[in-house]
């Protein structure tokens, strides 16, 4: 499973493509980490750099490819919301956007990275971002796969 490197808007286009806008899909799995780290002898060592990472696996009802892994490097912000009660997780619409030399994702289409605040959407924002074609991973189970050297 190789990644795509999303670099500009013709690269979210393809991808928009590709998922069919996000619609009917669903956040399956969300894993987040730093480079930050104490090692053996207890010293903490420290990224200078925007070190935090997210790894997102999207499911759709559809095929080819019917899973998707996003990476965003260098997050910027971060903010989900989880599905309430009694009230499915299903993704209508997403969007994604280059605005401002970053990327920003949300599970809301009508949304405005100048509007982004703690409301009533998912969305986040990062440096750089990547995508992989992740179907043979459909199915209940947990999976968080290899980066593949990054």
């Amino acid at each position: 499973m190789d990644w795509i490197d999303v670099k500009d808007s013709n690269d979210i286009e393809n991808l928009f493509d590709k998922f069919g806008g996000f619609h009917d899909s669903c956040l399956k799995v969300l894993h987040m980490w730093t480079e930050s780290y104490v090692d053996e002898n207890l010293s903490v060592f420290m990224s200078p750099e925007l070190d935090t990472n997210v790894r997102i696996l999207f499911h759709r009802q559809y095929r080819d490819p019917s899973e998707i892994e996003l990476l965003f490097k260098g997050v910027t912000q971060f903010h989900i919301v989880p599905s309430p009660i009694n009230y499915d997780s299903i993704i209508d619409e997403a969007k994604l956007i280059l605005h401002k030399g970053l990327f920003y994702w949300s599970d809301y289409y009508d949304s405005d990275p100048e509007d982004y605040t703690l409301g009533s959407y998912s969305w986040i924002s990062a440096k750089s971002l990547k995508w992989r074609d992740a179907s043979s991973w459909m199915g209940k189970q947990n999976r968080y796969g290899v980066i593949n050297g990054d």
